[in-house]
């Protein structure tokens, strides 16, 4: 994996459960170095920077006044997405921040706005669609594997969240469900792989209104729910494809596949796109059988382990175009895929097709072997 040779200093903003994914996944890139955490819990941050032996560690604000720290990585909930990255960006820092953008299109759009104005540079996850897999599938579709890409599927089961997280309230509140909190995976795929998203229609609802959690150290034992659990959709994409998709957390059981694209030529399979490796399998018409196609670029980790799970590439991602390389989690990318999801309930409440007004390029696809 191509490394950076500048050095960069980081900051986390925020200890909470993926805290530990991305100090391990950062610890793959030596020129990124985390030298502060912080956390509005001072004592859940010292915690943190214990475990990860690193140097400081406080409430937001010393991080934000830290000159030291060039790149903040904000994994905040998704509530206070808008509030931190702005500050953050206000603060002179470049800022990574966990999807969603924001929690609403239009705290969105003033994240944007901030980021314009400070000249500073915004990446977003997911980052996930960087990985070998999608890669891997990008390049079968831009080399014609499949014929003229035609429809797709995606199908967005539960994550379980009650099973195994301390406090899973932010996953069924604003900014959460599946749509808001698994769909940017698949739809940063569906984008990378097919570009932009014309029209959404779709229907939502709440399936059980409330959710026992049962997870080891839970601080609740009960959530109400806020927020729609079961999401079908169809995507229309500028380029004519046809997307089909099912985001739930109602569904924990089922032997539908993660993704399909579908070519005049053939089809394409593809692993669960919240990892960032695993087989993309292809079936052409004349084919007897599926084949695993070679991945074009390295994996992040190893497949079907818990490194899977690590985060990081995206802010490796964003370390690059600070010295002008290409910034593919950029903000646009971002912004497109949370107005598409957001459309979702649009739809639903309002009874109609909805017209996606922002667009987005393609990201670059990351250098093959």
């Amino acid at each position: 994996m191509a490394q950076h040779t500048a050095r960069h200093r980081i900051g986390i903003l925020g200890a909470g459960n993926i805290f530990g994914r991305y100090a391990e996944g950062l610890r793959t890139f030596p020129e990124l170095d985390v030298i502060r955490v912080a956390d509005v819990d001072t004592d859940r941050a010292r915690r943190a920077a214990s475990e990860y032996a690193i140097p400081a560690w406080g409430d937001p604000g010393e991080l934000l006044d830290d000159d030291a720290v060039e790149i903040v990585i904000n994994i905040t909930p998704p509530a206070f997405h808008a509030k931190t990255v702005i500050a953050a960006l206000e603060a002179g820092k470049h800022v990574y921040v966990e999807k969603p953008l924001a929690a609403t299109v239009e705290e969105a759009r003033e994240v944007l706005d901030a980021a314009e104005r400070s000249g500073r540079l915004l990446g977003s996850a997911p980052d996930t669609f960087l990985g070998s897999a999608v890669q891997t599938a990008r390049h079968a579709i831009d080399t014609g594997l499949i014929g003229e890409p035609v429809g797709a599927t995606a199908f967005v089961r539960s994550s379980r969240s009650e099973t195994w997280h301390p406090d899973p309230r932010a996953f069924y509140g604003p900014g959460g469900g599946p749509v808001l909190d698994m769909g940017p995976y698949y739809l940063a795929a569906l984008v990378n792989c097919l570009g932009p998203v014309r029209q959404v229609s779709a229907a939502t609802r709440i399936g059980a209104k409330t959710r026992e959690v049962t997870s080891p150290g839970r601080v609740v034992d009960e959530i109400t729910v806020e927020v729609p659990t079961h999401a079908s959709a169809v995507l229309t994409f500028a380029s004519g494809v046809i997307g089909t998709t099912l985001m739930s957390f109602d569904v924990w059981d089922t032997e539908l596949p993660r993704m399909e694209i579908y070519g005049t030529e053939g089809t394409l399979s593809l692993p669960n796109p919240n990892c960032f490796d695993g087989d993309v399998r292809v079936k052409r018409h004349h084919d007897d059988d599926w084949e695993v196609l070679t991945p074009v670029t390295a994996l992040f980790g190893a497949v079907n382990t818990p490194e899977q799970h690590r985060r990081g590439l995206g802010v490796h991602d964003l370390a690059g175009a600070v010295h002008g390389g290409p910034h593919r989690a950029n903000p646009r990318f971002a912004f497109h895929t949370l107005e598409v999801l957001a459309a979702f309930e649009t739809a639903q409440r309002e009874n109609r097709v909805v017209a996606i007004e922002s667009g987005c390029e393609r990201p670059q696809p990351r250098t093959a072997h």
